[in-house]
């Protein structure tokens, strides 16, 4: 017997040969939250759980040569991931305008959890430029939104760098406190905080002791999934983050590096 399509999430992303991040970590996610993961590479990487030692953007014209060929599916969800140069990030915006209408979760990936840059301030500035409006909800963490924020100073006013990436066209931004530098205050609780035009809701979580590869993507597809299947952003959000939390606390130890989250433990029901 057959069963519908779950709701079909497309995926721009890098590939991760770890599977702690990129499009394995995407497909993962999306699967558990609900979804159907179709997927358009955007970079090859070499990496492993430690950082990022080389990257290779994907084909522009592959990427919309792939957006074709996919023009029968009926798209219900964008997560849009790594954009390591201009060519792609412009293929990206002409891909996303295929689908008007279609909510579009993104997260920035401007750096390596090693610490390798994966972007640069010019690329930075074509995001906000050109994708940004396309946007319905970012996920940076605190050094994302900083970086895409260069004109506010105060490195801990989270709000004013909201406000100021809502008012160049993105509908909605859910700020991840997880990294460095770390906001004042209670240092074992990790404080997300969304932020929209309509609302502005936040929530708390039990800081876990380890690094992780791949919670930024984790995160995000999970939300992609969960707007794709109908829910509204607060509730999508916050189903998200539980869904990674619940990843994380049963991630996995690789011999050396970052811990794996753990995206498919148990069957996930919301």
């Amino acid at each position: 017997m057959r069963h519908p399509l779950p709701p079909v999430v497309l995926v721009l992303a890098g590939h991760d040969p770890t599977g702690g991040a990129g499009l394995v970590a995407d497909s993962e996610a999306i699967a558990a939250c609900g979804g159907w993961a179709v997927t358009i590479p955007t970079a090859l990487t070499v990496q492993n759980c430690h950082n990022v030692i080389r990257i290779w953007p994907a084909d522009p014209a592959v990427m919309r040569q792939t957006a074709e060929a996919l023009g029968d599916m009926q798209i219900a969800a964008i997560k849009l991931g790594l954009l390591a140069n201009e060519a792609t990030l412009r293929a990206a915006e002409q891909i996303i305008r295929r689908f008007p209408g279609v909510p579009v979760v993104a997260d920035p990936v401007l750096k390596a959890g090693g610490g390798a840059e994966l972007s640069t301030p010019e690329l930075q500035k074509l995001y906000s430029d050109r994708l940004l409006p396309l946007v319905d909800i970012l996920t940076p963490n605190r050094f994302e939104l900083a970086a895409l924020t260069p004109e506010i100073t105060d490195p801990y006013d989270d709000t004013a760098r909201a406000v100021a990436l809502l008012s160049q066209g993105c509908q909605g931004v859910l700020v991840t406190a997880t990294d460095d530098p770390l906001p004042p205050g209670n240092v074992q609780q990790v404080v997300h905080t969304l932020h929209s035009p309509d609302t502005t809701r936040q929530w708390q979580w039990p800081r876990l002791p380890d690094v992780f590869h791949g919670s930024g993507c984790t995160l995000a597809s999970a939300l992609a999934a969960r707007l794709a299947v109908g829910e509204r952003l607060p509730t999508a959000c916050e189903q998200a983050q539980h869904y990674t939390w619940e990843s994380l606390s049963h991630g996995y130890q690789p011999p050396s590096g970052q811990c794996l989250p753990n995206r498919l433990p148990r069957p996930v029901r919301f």
